[in-house]
């Protein structure tokens, strides 16, 4: 057999793997997604020498973590989580870092959020020693929620609104220099509608797709298959809509271009176990699954080394699904803000207080 017909070979496979576990979770079953408290996983906790709140990380492996605060740190570990080294980029005290995106030990993209001049992006090489700033706002308008990388030089970034438009920059250098998109095929945001910069997972991507989600007014998935020149936007049935303007689409995750979830709700009320997430299988439009997550969830990952395995954590606690989200179970009290696995399996999350947690299977 050649090298061609095994690489189709495997993609078939796959691709008839993908599909035989959507048809599955697409049907519904009362005993889909249940397993006995016994087998689900648990979080074990690891030592951080900091008790901010941690928003973002990215996990790069077993040994090696990246984490943001809202304290204007960044930390990382090589480790495992048994010491920690603040690599903090000087002049940043107070700053909301938001999100991370890291290759290695070494090399990490950071991202801070709020308006105007305080959404910048950071670019090291070397574990932290030094960063450059490679990107600081000018518009007052703008206000960064969250950055999502194709391969180690293609990165994208997305912004609330400017001009009626969701904001989009692009870095084809691996962060160190970026561009803001022209607007023109972008559709327009409806009033009131924005992102959340709370996870660092509002944007994802899955090969040459990038998806983003809103909340405020509405809940809506925005998806571009050209690396963000070109977009089309489809309704979920995620919370929006709150007086306060603070439900909506708090993360994104895909296994790939045909397998995506979504989680959010509104923080103000975390225990509401309905319209707090949404699955869209092989590009179909956006539905509620036929069992929740038991609340608000802020970001939601798929393990590796499974079909159809994710986590979803939030303000109290987390679930897991084991049919491509169709099914949710809660095995953890414990509130998280975010959560990233490594491509060695390793999944870590982080939350309020300085938790940080390892995913025990």
């Amino acid at each position: 057999m050649t090298t061609t017909q095994r690489t189709a070979r495997t993609r078939h496979v796959v691709t008839v793997l993908l599909a035989a576990v959507t048809m599955a979770a697409v049907a519904p079953a009362a005993h889909a997604g249940s397993r006995s408290q016994s087998h689900l996983p648990s979080w074990q906790l690891l030592s951080v020498p900091t008790g901010a709140a941690l928003r973002t990380l990215d996990a790069v492996s077993r040994q090696t973590a990246w984490i943001g605060s809202d304290a204007g740190t960044v930390l990382r570990t090589v480790d495992g989580g048994r010491s920690w080294r603040d690599v903090s980029p000087p002049g940043t005290s107070g700053m909301h870092f938001r999100d991370l995106a890291a290759r290695d030990a070494y090399r990490a993209v950071a991202m801070t959020a709020g308006s105007g001049s305080d959404s910048r992006l950071y670019v090291t090489a070397d574990g932290g020693r030094t960063w450059q700033l490679t990107y600081q706002a000018t518009d007052p308008a703008t206000f960064f929620d969250a950055m999502a990388f194709y391969d180690s030089r293609h990165g994208i970034v997305v912004g609330d609104p400017v001009g009626g438009k969701f904001q989009v920059l692009v870095t084809y250098d691996g962060g160190n220099t970026w561009a803001v998109l022209p607007g023109t095929g972008m559709p327009d945001a409806q009033p009131d509608e924005y992102g959340f910069a709370d996870s660092g997972t509002t944007v994802v991507t899955a090969g040459h797709d990038v998806w983003f989600g809103s909340g405020g007014s509405v809940s809506r998935v925005f998806h571009s298959r050209d690396g963000g020149l070109t977009w089309d936007v489809r309704t979920s049935p995620i919370l929006s809509g709150s007086a306060e303007g603070t439900a909506g689409i708090y993360g994104l995750a895909f296994r790939t271009a045909n397998l995506g979830l979504a989680v959010g709700g509104d923080f103000l009320t975390p225990d509401v176990t309905q319209h707090v997430s949404a699955v869209s299988y092989l590009g179909r439009p956006w539905t509620a699954p036929t069992r929740e997550p038991s609340g608000v969830r802020f970001a939601a990952v798929w393990l590796p080394f499974t079909v159809a395995t994710a986590v979803a954590v939030g303000i109290n606690g987390s679930d897991v699904s084991y049919d491509a989200g169709q099914h949710w179970s809660r095995f953890d009290d414990g509130e998280l803000n975010s959560t990233d696995c490594a491509a060695d399996g390793t999944c870590w999350a982080v939350g309020d207080s300085g938790r940080v947690v390892v995913l025990r299977r």
